[in-house]
């Protein structure tokens, strides 16, 4: 099993920064994939990033490149998600979640544990 819990999220105004931390517990963190899912009211959860074991290998939503990043610290057993420049677009909760086994990194289907949210909102 693994447990995730998430922090960090808030109230801010729009051109504002937060950063998201996702604390892990259980199995090996450093040996698997973790992602950065929003789901905003009235829609369905989408991928926002994902990150390799390593950390070497990133990728990201167009909605959201050159303004988040996605790390980890395998020593801490943490990922994390630095938002920029957020904007009202960015408001849903936000979730982290981790993929043991292999499938499509941006599909929620291939990321076998989820965290419980955060809930993130930008004021206009």
């Amino acid at each position: 099993q693994v447990q995730l819990v998430e922090s960090g999220g808030g109230l801010v105004q729009a051109g504002g920064s937060l950063r998201l931390s996702c604390a892990a517990s259980g199995r090996t963190f450093s040996s698997y994939r973790m992602g950065w899912f929003r789901q905003a009211p009235g829609k369905a959860r989408e991928f926002v990033a994902t990150i390799s074991w390593s950390g070497g290998y990133t990728y990201y939503a167009d909605s959201v490149k050159g303004r988040f990043t996605i790390s980890r610290d395998n020593a801490k057993n943490t990922v994390y998600l630095q938002m920029n420049n957020l904007a009202p677009e960015d408001t849903a909760v936000y979730y982290c979640a981790a993929m043991v086994g292999s499938g499509i990194i941006i599909s929620t289907a291939a990321y076998e544990y989820w965290g419980q949210g955060t809930q993130v909102t930008v004021s206009s």
